[in-house]
């Protein structure tokens, strides 16, 4: 098979599209012949050198991807077998061919999602389901804060929070993004070019305190979400753009009863994971194979599709943010 390789950790330009041995799945794990494999951030970082995969994980990158389940490892049920999947991968995506655990795996049924369109979901529905929705606790009544609004993460963020009910405010750089934000189901978008969100929610007697916070950008925002969360709030952290290393008021979390926390996906366990993608097949994932359809919808937005062999075209353009959505491998 094809997959992209790195000789050393550093720039886009170290990619390579590399023969190499076609992988065999092991117990409870299922092979899938990829035909699309999502971009992200999380990759650029192991490029980088700065987020090593597991030691039990594939090194090659890609931790999601779209295709059809050819071969099961032991203890795997054959009705497996030429299926359409979205699934969540542990590394190895940036290939013709991944290996899977079954229990990351999120069937495709229908006609509404296809499979450029699946791939750009598994990711994010991880990283939202948890951080939002069980650790955010977000529910009808509550007001959210999504940075980010336009991203990968951000554009899923905002229809699951719609999905839910919520009050949604998000977070853009520019008029076009914020018309994106708005079109996914944002009540508010905050242009962080234009005014500081802590002066907005300030001044604007409009926008309500957030019950919960989406953030990925770390650094002097987590002292800001501090000071206009709402009493009881949850501040949810799931990256880092401007550094972890903070120096924070306390008193005031203590004095609104504030919850920060935070999580990373990657690194959890296969049961965890198996447990997190149980739960998005029962409550969620209806919605998405219904794509448009269905009464609220979540419809994954597709900003480009490269060749697997310009996987480092790929991450440059996700560099440069400018992107709305997802970026796409096509592997065949």
């Amino acid at each position: 098979m094809l997959a992209i390789t790195q000789s050393a950790a550093g720039d886009a330009s170290t990619l390579a599209l590399t023969e190499l041995a076609e992988p065999e799945p092991g117990p409870g794990e299922v092979l899938i012949e990829v035909a699309f494999a999502g971009v992200n951030r999380p990759d650029i970082l192991q490029r980088q050198g700065l987020y090593p995969p597991p030691k039990d994980a594939s090194p090659i990158l890609g931790l999601e991807v779209s295709g059809v389940v050819s071969a099961v490892g032991a203890g795997v049920s054959s009705q497996w077998l030429g299926q359409a999947v979205a699934a969540l991968c542990n590394g190895g995506g940036y290939a013709q061919k991944a290996v899977v655990p079954e229990g990351q795996l999120l069937p495709i049924h229908g006609d509404a999602l296809s499979l450029e369109a699946a791939a750009a979901l598994p990711e994010g529905l991880f990283t939202v389901w948890h951080n939002v929705i069980e650790r955010g606790q977000l529910e009808a009544e509550h007001c959210v804060l999504i940075h980010g609004g336009s991203g990968g993460i951000g554009h899923l963020a905002i229809q699951v929070a719609r999905w839910r009910g919520a009050t949604i405010v998000a977070t853009a750089s520019s008029a076009d993004k914020a018309e994106f934000c708005q079109s996914l189901g944002a009540h508010r978008v905050l242009r962080y070019d234009e005014l500081d969100f802590v002066e907005a929610f300030r001044t604007d007697p409009s926008l309500r305190a957030p019950d919960v916070i989406l953030d990925m950008v770390g650094g002097a925002y987590i002292a800001k979400h501090i000071q206009i969360a709402n009493a009881d709030a949850r501040i949810v952290q799931i990256a880092f753009q401007q550094g972890s290393r903070v120096e924070v008021d306390l008193m005031r979390l203590m004095l609104k009863r504030l919850t920060l926390t935070g999580s990373t996906l990657r690194a959890r366990s296969l049961e965890v994971k198996a447990a997190m993608r149980d739960a998005i097949v029962e409550q969620l994932w209806s919605t998405c194979l219904e794509g448009a359809r269905a009464a609220l919808p979540i419809v994954p937005v597709v900003d480009r599709v490269f060749p697997l062999a310009e996987a480092g075209g790929a991450h440059a353009a996700l560099e440069s943010g400018e992107v709305r959505g997802k970026i796409l491998l096509s592997c065949q």
